[in-house]
Order: C-alpha cells, then structure tokens, then sequence
C-alpha cells in the first residue's frame, strides 16, 4: 500500500502522473505566450472585421468624434461665454461647414477655371516631348509613337466595362458618401452637446474595479486625439501655404502655372493622412509644373515640396506637437496602410489618429499615469463595499 501511495502522491523516486512534468520550463513559458498571442490576434482580427463590415457605421461614429475632439474647446470656450451649449454646438458645426463648402467651391471654380490652360499647355508640352524623342539618340520613330499610342487606346478600349462598372460603383459611393456625412453630423451633434453623459453611461458597463482607471486612462487618449486632430490641421494649413507660396513665387519666374489654388487646398486635406497623403500631393504639385512649364522649374518645384515637408517634418511638428502625440514613422507607415486595407481612404485618415488613442490608454494603464488624472467629472464609482452591501438581500 506504501508503493502505490508514493506513486500517488508523488514521493520521491515515483513515476510523476503530471504530463506537466515531462515538459521543459522554455516550452510552457512559449506555449503560454503562443496562446495569449493567438487570442490578441484574434481579437484584432475580429476587430478589424467589424470595422469593415460595418464601415457605413463605424466611420461616421469615428469621424463624429474626431469632429468633437476638434471642436469641443471652442464650444466649451463659448460656454464659459455664457452661450447655451445648444447654440454653441449648432455655432460651431455651422462654421466647420462652411469652412469645409467653401473650399470645396473654391477648389471647383479655381479648377474650371484653369482647365483650359492646364490643357493647351499639357498639349504643348506633349509636341516638345514628340520632338525630343523624334530627335534623340533612341531612334523613336513618328510611327513608334503612334503605335504606342494606338496600344494605349487598345487596353483602354479592352478595359471599358470594368471602368463602365467602376463609374456605377462610384455613383453608388457617392450616395453611400453622402449617407456617411449626414450621419457623422448627426452623431456630432450628439457627441459634442451630451459626450460626457454618453461617457458616463459606456463606463457604467464595466466593472467596479475597473472604471476609474479606464476613465482617467481614457481622457488621456482623448487628450491626445484632440491635440492630434488640431496640430494636424494647423501643420496641414501651413503645408498647403508653403506649396502654394511656393507655386505662386516660382510662376513669376518661368512664366503663368495653372491650378495653383486647387494644389494648396489639396495639399490642405491630403496632409491629414500622413505621410502618404503629403508625398502624394507634393507629386502632384511637382506633374503640373512639369506638364505646363518644363522640366527644370519642375526641378525647383520639387525642391520647394521636400523643403516645405522637411521642416514641418523636422521643426513645425517637434515644437508644435511635442511628445504627447509621439508616433513611430514606422507605426505611421503601417497603421496608415492597415487602415486603407480594411476601410479605404477613410481607414488611412482615422488610423493615425486611432493608434495614438490605444497607445496612450495602454501606457497609461500600464505604467500607472491615470492615477495622476485629476477625479473632477468622473461617474459617481460606489465603493466595493457598498456594493457588497447593495447586493445583499434584504
């Protein structure tokens, strides 16, 4: 009895019944990180369906709060001013519309304005690149160009039912465009007038011990969002200044470049996807110049782009935004790209801005800075035994 009681009770020199035993401490360790990777992955992964599933919804929302995030000072401002919250709220949506309609109009007039000399010399600057190529050491022939363009025609001709399809897809986007802006209004009316209220209720959900610091955590990420969102515009607006300074200064030198006005406002809302959004409309700035003046102004052009981008990149937004909304380039890069994957050219905005909210709420969470949040505002949190003491029957 002895023996098999040692056996059972794992005395020395008995055979361990635990399978646990037989494992090395490096293979639990790695399946215990195997594991919880998979649920993170997971999660991320059932995340990012929801967005792109839903995205008619949870763009709008996402946008709602980005609007909010932007404007909540000055509606808070108006009502330290004595202006009813409701009016402040209608005040201040009113103007971001008329701010945003106004570039818009600007931007179309300035557009079909300039079209017509953006064409001609398009045109010309074609017959001096025909010439060049008629006259240079490759041999190109008058027939060789019109073959490749005949080429070009072909794929065009080839490809017309997806592009007949795309321009229905595209006439169906515009609706579901226009549904999205109605309901991201909407949603920021709500979130600006009664946010708080709408905070206190999504707390209220989670468990005791964890309200406060998700709450303080929280505000520290939109803390950041909103510091985020309005650096971005203001580094943006200066952006599209010095391009189209820039254009305007280098058109009294080589002579009159089209559409200077439509660039810089494209530059204006291209810089609010970072990154890709400035290289992209900083290329664009560069084709006009080439396509309607030549090559070398293109040049310089070019050289004012990097310019303008380098010190924003090195000087505006180091002094202006700090370390506060401090993201990797690297982290840009991808959270830019993720989000044009799974939403489009919404999910390239609204990922930056979502990246800097979960950083900030994990640091905080983690190395303990929400305890250092002041309490004023947060949801009326029971003690635990109070709670205790509610739960009991009578």
């Amino acid at each position: 009895m002895r023996f098999f009681r040692n056996r059972l009770e794992g005395a020395e020199g008995a055979e361990p019944r635990d399978a646990d035993a037989y494992v090395s401490l490096g293979m639990r360790v790695a399946g215990a990180w195997s594991w919880r990777i998979i649920v993170v992955a997971g999660v991320l992964a059932l995340f990012c369906w929801i967005v792109a599933t839903f995205s008619f919804l949870v763009i709008p929302l996402m946008v709602s709060v980005l609007i909010a995030a932007l404007l909540s000072p000055a509606v808070d401002g108006l009502q330290r001013l004595k202006v009813p919250r409701v009016l402040a709220v209608a005040i201040m949506l009113l103007g971001l519309i008329a701010v945003v309609t106004s570039l818009m109009w600007v931007a179309v007039s300035q557009i079909r304005a300039g079209y017509s000399t953006l064409q001609e010399k398009a045109v010309a600057s074609w017959e001096d690149l025909k010439q060049w190529l008629l006259e240079s050491p490759l041999h190109v022939t008058d027939e060789d160009i019109n073959r490749y363009l005949g080429d070009a025609a072909e794929a065009l001709q080839s490809d017309i039912g997806t592009i007949f399809s795309s321009a229905l897809s595209f006439g169906t986007s515009v609706g579901g465009f226009l549904t999205g802006v109605l309901l991201a209004l909407f949603a920021s009316i709500f979130v600006l007038y009664d946010g708080k209220g709408i905070w206190r209720w999504l707390v209220g959900i989670l468990p005791l011990r964890a309200r406060v610091a998700t709450d303080k955590s929280a505000r520290l990420g939109w803390a950041t969002v909103g510091n985020f969102v309005r650096v971005q515009a203001l580094v943006a607006a200066i952006d599209a200044v010095g391009i189209g300074l820039g254009m305007w200064i280098l058109s009294f030198v080589v002579g009159e470049i089209p559409l200077i006005i439509p660039v810089a406002i494209l530059v204006f809302l291209g810089s609010f996807i970072p990154v890709i959004g400035a290289v992209l409309t900083g290329a664009l700035a560069t084709v006009i110049v080439l396509v309607t003046v030549g090559f070398w102004p293109a040049v310089v052009m070019l050289g004012i782009v990097i310019l303008v981008q380098q010190i924003e990149s090195h000087v505006l937004q180091p002094i202006i935004m700090g370390s506060a909304v401090k993201i990797h380039p690297l982290a840009v890069v991808f959270a830019v790209s993720g989000g044009s994957i799974v939403s489009g050219l919404a999910g390239a905005v609204l990922a930056v801005p979502v990246v800097a909210f979960v950083n900030v709420f994990i640091k905080s969470l983690a190395n303990g800075n929400w305890r250092r949040v002041p309490a004023d505002g947060l949801p009326v949190i029971p003690s635990q035994k109070q709670s205790e003491q509610e739960q009991k029957p009578e």
